[in-house]
Order: structure tokens, then sequence, then C-alpha cells
């Protein structure tokens, strides 16, 4: 199924919030390992947040190339609403 515009530039947000969100777990984690105070372990639970939120991310945009997810806005760059379609 070939995406409209819109919902390509959707799908393009997704996957790159969620790319950014794993580059982030990976240097906070990174960051973590070097720590031995409270604070490591407030960054690991970050981590793990991080983590299910670009799953997470990865699954709505995997949802909107399916067809599943549409954008019902034509300015994804001010703002996108999605909706599901059934």
């Amino acid at each position: 199924m070939s995406l409209g515009k819109p919902e390509a530039a959707l799908k393009r947000d997704l996957e790159g919030i969620a790319s950014d969100l794993k580059w982030s777990a990976v240097e906070l984690k990174r960051i973590a390992h070097r720590l031995e105070t409270p604070d490591r372990e407030a960054l690991l639970r970050m981590v793990e947040t991080f983590t299910q939120c670009e799953a997470r991310l990865s699954y709505h945009a995997e949802e909107v190339r399916a067809g599943r997810i549409v954008s019902s806005s034509g300015a994804p760059a001010q703002g996108t609403s999605v909706s599901l379609e059934e």
C-alpha cells in the first residue's frame, strides 16, 4: 500500500523520534555505567522508559505504514493528529 504525503510524513516523524529515543537511551546507559552514585539507578530507569517509548513509536510507525493509522491533518510540521481506521 502506497502512503499519502501526510501519512509518509507522519511515519517519518515517528521513526525519527523513535531513533532519537534509542540513541538517547544508548548514551544514557553508557553514562550510567560509569557512575557509582544513586543517580545511576535513576538513569537506568530513564533508559528503560526511553526504550519502551521507542518500541511504542516504532509500532505506531508500522501501523501507519500498514494503513491502520492515518493522518487527519495535511500539515504535519504544525502538529499532526492521527485517527485509527477500523
